[in-house]
């Protein structure tokens, strides 16, 4: 597993040797990283990569087998009253009170948070174009996963925690979410002219055309291990895919400087920070692309 330094910038979501073991059978191993304040991660990996898992441990949802996690400074498993209303939380299954109206959820999950604002909540159903009328249990599954975002966005929190929020939506859904995120009524009345605060998400996604768009961070998962954390900019310019056979014009090469070997083609996600002689070799990769290669 390689990551590099995030920066001094403050960290709000940190992990350390994080394990969970269930069953005789081990979800995750040794996580260890830390996501600046202000950071859009995106989680990426396959099915039962770890991903939901290690999102839960975050959120203080599932008590980690050893090492331990932190939340704005809380331990996830001792999480404040004060740390859980600056959080937001959608799981991969919308976790919803079906016997209720949609209204009736919106006022009643709103009440617990002193930072809920009823405007935004509503501004946000309207741009997600979420239906208010009618009970939770007649709405669609696309519906429902927007009704999990709403509950999660909007009491404004300062972390997000996202398992899939997307997976159920349209394309047109999926832009206004995104655009959610990042400008829209939730992060303030136009009226006020405090400054905004940072919002740290993390996101997991296989949509990775959405997530390459927005991400400022990537986290590759595979078998519960991290494979590979580092800035999205930093893995563009530096990360490099090359061809069986290739090699830089040196006798000799750092092995550290391949970060990835594909067992099936030979390819290899060489890093030209470690040998600056790659960066003459093989060509830059998208986000899709990458995750092909740490999974053949």
């Amino acid at each position: 597993m390689t990551t590099y330094n995030t920066s001094e910038a403050a960290i709000a979501i940190s992990a350390q040797d994080l394990t969970v073991h269930r069953d005789g059978v081990t979800i995750l191993k040794d996580i260890t990283l830390s996501l600046p304040s202000g950071s859009v991660v995106g989680l990426v990996g396959r099915n039962g990569a770890g991903k939901s898992t290690l999102l839960r441990c975050l959120a203080g949802l599932v008590d980690p087998s050893a090492g331990t996690s932190y939340l704005l400074g809380c331990p996830s498993s001792r999480l404040t009253d004060s740390v859980r209303e600056r959080l937001g939380f959608v799981a991969q299954t919308p976790d919803l009170f079906d016997w209720m109206e949609v209204f009736e959820m919106l006022k009643v999950i709103g009440s617990a948070y002193s930072r809920w604002d009823e405007t935004r909540a509503l501004a946000l159903a309207v741009q997600l174009d979420l239906p208010l009328g009618g009970s939770v249990r007649h709405l669609s599954g696309g519906d429902q996963q927007k009704l999990s975002v709403v509950l999660a966005m909007a009491h404004d929190p300062d972390v997000l925690l996202l398992d899939e929020p997307v997976a159920s939506l349209d394309p047109m859904a999926r832009r206004e979410f995104m655009r959610a995120l990042f400008a829209s009524p939730l992060r303030g009345d136009v009226e006020t002219t405090a400054p905004l605060r940072e919002r740290t998400v993390l996101i997991s996604s296989h949509l990775l055309a959405d997530l390459e768009r927005v991400v400022t961070h990537v986290a590759f998962m595979r078998e519960g291990r991290l494979q590979l954390f580092d800035a999205w900019d930093a893995m563009q310019e530096h990360l490099r895919l090359v061809p069986p056979g290739s090699a830089p014009q040196r006798e000799k090469v750092d092995t550290r400087s391949v970060v990835w070997t594909n067992r099936q083609t030979g390819h290899r996600v060489v890093d030209c920070r470690v040998e600056p002689a790659w960066a003459t070799e093989g060509r830059s990769l998208l986000l899709e692309e990458l995750f092909l290669e740490f999974n053949t």
